[in-house]
């Protein structure tokens, strides 16, 4: 799977992808959301406002029900306020 981060997400990952090997056991985006997390603990701290941030799967707006593939590209982007 490819994993893409936006704003303060990449920021605070200090990258702006990977790749990753995505488990059998996560089979959607509220799955993939909750395992990200346990893999590193820049993770961890990046991902504590994660309810606010918009996911899309092959750049389509997903839900957390949405199912995930290995094939799939994630992209992560948080909100952004300007002014």
């Amino acid at each position: 799977m490819k994993l893409r981060y936006a704003a303060w997400l990449r920021e605070s990952l200090g990258r702006e992808s990977e790749d990753i090997a995505l488990p059998a056991e996560v089979e959607n985006v509220g799955m993939l959301l909750d395992w990200l997390p346990t893999r590193d603990p820049r993770l961890a701290h990046a991902f504590e406002y994660i309810d606010v941030v918009l996911v899309s799967v092959n750049r389509e707006h997903a839900h957390r029900d949405h199912p995930v593939h290995d094939d799939d590209e994630v992209i992560l982007a948080p909100p952004i306020a300007g002014g």
